[in-house]
C-alpha cells in the first residue's frame, strides 16, 4: 500500500462524493421549481437558499457539537487526547483539529467540519474508558481520516438538502395547502420535498457506509496499525450492546457522523449509515495482511 496515496481520499469515495452532490443538486432544482410553482418568486428562493446554505455550512459544526452535547477541552484539561491527536496529525499531513469530550456512557467518537483548517474531533468518555492507547488512536485516526478526506463537508451539504426539504413538509403539514384544486402547486411543492427527503436520506446512507470503510483504510495507514482499529471496533460492538437502547436512540439523529452506528438493532443494510461491523474487522484483516505483504491482491478502493 502507497502510504502517500492512502492519505488521500480514495478514487471511489471521490467519486461518489461527487455523484452524491450530483444527484442532490439534480433534485434540489426540481425543489426549487416546486417552490416557484407554488407561487415563490425567484429572487425570494435564491436568496433564502442561499443564505440557509452559507449559514448551515459555517454553523454546522456548533450545531452539531451543542446537539451533541460535546465540549471543547483544552490542552490543559485533556493533554494525553491531545498530544495523541497532535502526534497522529503529523503522520497524516493535517492541522491539527479542536478537540471535544461528550460525557456519556455510548462509546463512540466523531468527526465535524467545514474544512481541513476548520474541523474538531470528539471522543466520549465512554470510548475513553474501554480502549487502550492503541486502540484509542486508531479511532482518533479514522475521524482524521475523514478529516482528510473531507467528506464531512459533503455530510454537512448533504444534511443541508435533507434539513430544508424537511422544514417544507413540517410547514405544509402544518398550515395546510387549503383546497388542492386551488393550490395545485403548494401539494406538488410538498410531494416534491418529500421525494427530496427520501432521496437525500437514501444518498447520505450510502455515502455514509462507504466512507466509514475508506476512513478505516485510512486510519490504518497514518497509524499503521490496522489490528488497533479492527480491536476498538470490537470492544465498542460489544459495549454498545450492554447498553439500553432508549440511551442510544437520543443519539441517532447524527448516527452518520459517529464511528459506530449508536444503535444495537440490526438495519437493512439499504436503511443503515454504516457497514456491518465483521466487514468492516475483515478489511482491516486485509489490510493487515498487506501491510505485512502476505496479501494475495490488493484490497479494492
Amino acid at each position: 500500500m502507497n502510504r502517500s496515496s492512502a492519505l488521500k481520499a480514495p478514487a471511489g469515495l471521490q467519486a461518489r462524493m461527487l455523484l452524491t452532490i450530483f444527484l442532490l443538486g439534480v433534485v434540489y432544482v426540481v425543489l426549487m421549481a416546486a417552490l416557484f410553482s407554488a407561487g415563490a418568486s425567484g429572487i425570494t428562493i435564491a436568496v433564502i437558499a442561499g443564505a440557509l446554505f452559507v449559514f448551515q455550512l459555517l454553523a454546522a459544526e456548533k450545531l452539531g457539537l451543542r446537539a451533541m452535547g460535546a465540549e471543547e477541552v483544552s490542552p490543559k484539561e485533556a493533554p494525553e487526547l491531545h498530544a495523541m491527536v497532535e502526534r497522529l496529525c503529523v503522520q497524516a499531513d493535517l492541522p491539527k483539529p479542536k478537540v471535544a469530550i461528550m460525557r456519556t456512557s455510548m462509546p463512540n467518537a466523531f468527526a465535524m467540519g467545514r474544512s481541513k483548517k476548520a474541523a474538531t474531533v470528539c471522543v466520549t468518555t465512554g470510548i475513553m474508558e474501554i480502549l487502550s492507547p492503541a486502540e484509542l488512536e486508531g479511532v482518533l485516526a479514522h475521524e482524521l481520516a475523514h478529516i482528510r478526506h473531507r467528506d464531512v463537508v459533503i455530510m454537512t451539504i448533504v444534511s443541508f438538502f435533507a434539513s430544508i426539504a424537511s422544514m417544507i413538509l413540517q410547514f405544509g403539514f402544518f398550515f395546510g395547502g387549503g383546497d388542492d384544486d386551488e393550490n395545485p402547486g403548494f401539494l406538488a411543492l410538498v410531494l416534491v420535498s418529500l421525494a427530496v427527503y427520501v432521496v437525500s436520506f437514501f444518498l447520505m446512507s450510502a455515502l455514509s457506509r462507504y466512507r466509514e470503510f475508506a476512513a478505516d483504510r485510512g486510519a490504518a495507514e497514518i497509524t499503521r496499525r490496522p489490528s488497533a482499529l479492527s480491536s476498538a471496533l470490537m470492544k465498542i460492538s460489544g459495549t454498545m450492546q450492554r447498553i439500553p437502547e432508549q440511551d442510544l436512540r437520543s443519539h441517532s439523529e447524527l448516527a452518520a457522523f459517529y464511528i459506530a452506528r449508536p444503535s444495537t438493532k440490526s438495519l437493512f443494510n439499504l436503511f443503515s449509515t454504516h457497514p456491518a461491523m465483521d466487514r468492516r474487522i475483515a478489511a482491516l484483516e486485509q489490510i493487515e495482511a498487506q501491510l505485512q505483504g502476505t496479501a494475495a491482491k490488493p484490497l479494492a478502493a
